[in-house]
């Protein structure tokens, strides 16, 4: 489902870049608009998980985790040998 919203740009600039880029792509400016609040929003979510991830990594080298490669391969050793 589709909704609509209007967006004033103050900045006539602005307003033209995405007008050409828009004719130069052959997209729609609401496409354009929708890609770029899409990406500021992962950036967002980004920048919040920051700390989260970086505890996890502290977490995971302090417990002495190991690689993902070599889990894989132990794991692949450990059902050979159960074969």
């Amino acid at each position: 489902m589709s909704k609509r919203m209007t967006v004033v740009f103050d900045d006539e600039e602005l307003y033209r870049a995405v007008k050409i880029e828009a004719a130069r792509s052959g997209r729609h400016a609401k496409d354009i608009i929708a890609e770029a609040v899409r990406a500021w929003l992962e950036v967002l979510e980004d920048r919040e998980l920051g700390p989260e991830i970086d505890a996890a990594i502290e977490e995971w080298e302090r417990e002495g985790g190991i690689k993902a490669e070599e889990l894989f391969s132990q794991l692949r050793s450990e059902a050979q040998t159960e074969s």
